[in-house]
């Protein structure tokens, strides 16, 4: 192995790689790793920090220690079919959306309800002291802001603290050029008005998070869906074909663990991505929310780091990774970046400057890559045992995604399984999900689910997972019997 970096404790750094040699088939399941020793002198270090690295391994459920014989690659869930890559309509769909997608938003909130519907972190998995002295010391040192109205696109501070954390996404960008906002969806909707008009299409993923669905039909644009693959991402090649025959005005995607099916842009596709905006003289819309959850730190590099032209628009957000309560978002928008900085400025206004300064300060500590590498390991372990949870319960023939990273599964259930009808059985017991058909802005996916593991997760939600399953094996039971009949 290479020499540690002296970025983060050295026990965290050595138990990162093996976390990533082993998820990466590097390290086989069932293999024997270097003992405590030998992995200290390997590493040049203490045998106590290799212990320690032993045992962050162990609590991600990446290894196992088996007494008088050492450590071993822990098992991996029973393999289970990956969906299939999906297929859109070569043409593009005025958005009309029912009301599922904030109904399973209300519902996930309801107390007491289990809930795999939203795509929110739970609060145990964050530093909420570290977020509170964040914000204590702001307060104590600029209690004025507090009773000052917020102008302009942000604090200098917050805004050089984006852009020193964008290097890590191998991007080079100007504070200047920033705008802070409320979220990334705002984010998101400050770049989509700044280079489309009603009536305009927008190509992005199928499926696709609803919530970019609700953006399209807000602002009057028209959505076109391209076959996305649920390991690679967007195919370019279909995308490819729809810019040469569709008069395409701008891109959204999500390259990074995409919301739902959680899939990984390649390198190179990404590099390509860059290039063909540029060739077809169209902005891409990049949402980076998940970047930091990746498991491989390629899988983190942004396509605008591939952008010589300024056609890749660059929106994030800490909602996923550092505290959600923030409810901070930023972008970049490249060529267009005077364009959203006066959008916002009529349109969206100022954030209050005391959060701006409380999260310019977490980016800021030396503990922030530390805190990413437990979370990723935390939900590494859901992810792992949810995946092993569906492969015992759920019915023969279901599809589920991998991701390399992250906290969203995309399940795809035998033919002739209602998604729909199943949330509906499920929340006669208490249990929410999240149907596929709220993907798309066409008929589609109604066989498939989004299950979300990164909210609370106490001793019932193994069991409610496997309720889910039985009650969709009992469904297609009855289904199978009233063909039959």
């Amino acid at each position: 192995m290479d020499d540690v970096s002296n970025e983060g404790p050295l026990y965290l750094q050595i138990a990162e790689r093996l976390a990533r040699a082993i998820r990466a088939g590097t390290l086989k399941r069932g293999e024997r790793l270097a003992s405590v020793r030998e992995l200290a002198s390997q590493q040049a270090v203490s045998a106590s920090t290799a212990v320690q690295a032993l045992r962050w391994l162990e609590d991600a459920r990446l290894i196992v220690a088996k007494p008088r014989s050492g450590y071993f690659v822990a098992s991996r869930p029973t393999a289970l079919p990956e969906p299939q890559l999906s297929r859109a309509r070569p043409r593009s769909r005025v958005v009309h959306l029912d009301e599922l997608g904030q109904e399973v938003l209300r519902q996930s909130a309801v107390p007491g309800l289990i809930s795999f519907g939203a795509a929110c972190p739970e609060p145990e998995l964050f530093d909420q002291d570290r977020v509170r002295r964040a914000f204590t010391k702001v307060v104590q040192r600029h209690r004025e802001l507090l009773c000052t109205y917020p102008l302009g696109p942000g604090r200098e501070e917050v805004r050089r603290a984006v852009a020193r954390y964008a290097l890590g996404l191998g991007c080079e960008l100007q504070a200047g050029d920033l705008v802070m906002t409320n979220s990334c969806m705002e984010a998101i909707t400050l770049c989509l008005k700044a280079v489309t008009k009603p009536g305009d299409v927008v190509a992005l993923e199928s499926p696709t998070y609803f919530g970019f669905l609700e953006i399209l039909q807000s602002l009057h644009l028209r959505a076109l869906e391209i076959p996305t693959h649920p390991r690679h991402g967007i195919s370019l090649d279909a995308l490819q074909l729809a810019l040469d025959t569709q008069a395409i005005k701008a891109l959204l995607v999500v390259p990074t663990l995409s919301n739902p099916m959680g899939s990984c842009m390649p390198l190179a596709e990404r590099k390509r991505l860059a290039q063909m905006v540029a060739r077809h003289d169209i902005a891409l819309v990049e949402d980076v929310i998940y970047n930091d959850l990746a498991e491989q730190e390629d899988k983190r590099r942004a396509v605008r780091s591939f952008d010589n032209t300024g056609h890749v628009m660059l929106c994030g957000s800490f909602s996923k990774t550092m505290a959600p309560g923030l409810r901070l978002g930023w972008v970049d928008g490249g060529r267009w970046a005077q364009t959203i900085h006066k959008i916002q400025s009529v349109q969206a206004g100022a954030q209050t400057a005391v959060v701006e300064l409380a999260l310019a300060d977490l980016l800021n500590q030396a503990g922030a890559a530390a805190a990413l590498r437990q979370l990723r390991a935390n939900l590494a372990r859901r992810v792992d045992e949810a995946r092993s949870l569906i492969a015992g319960s759920f019915p023969r023939g279901t599809r589920v995604s991998d991701p390399g990273g992250g906290f969203i599964l995309w399940v795809e259930l035998p033919a002739g399984l209602d998604a729909v009808a199943l949330y509906e059985a499920c929340m006669a017991e208490n249990i929410c999900i999240a149907p596929g058909s709220m993907f798309s802005a066409s008929p589609r996916f109604r066989h498939c689910l989004r299950l979300s593991v990164g909210g609370r997760w106490g001793k019932e939600h193994p069991q409610a997972l496997c309720r889910i399953g039985a009650l969709a094996t009992q469904m297609l039971e009855a289904a199978l019997r009233s063909r039959a009949a």
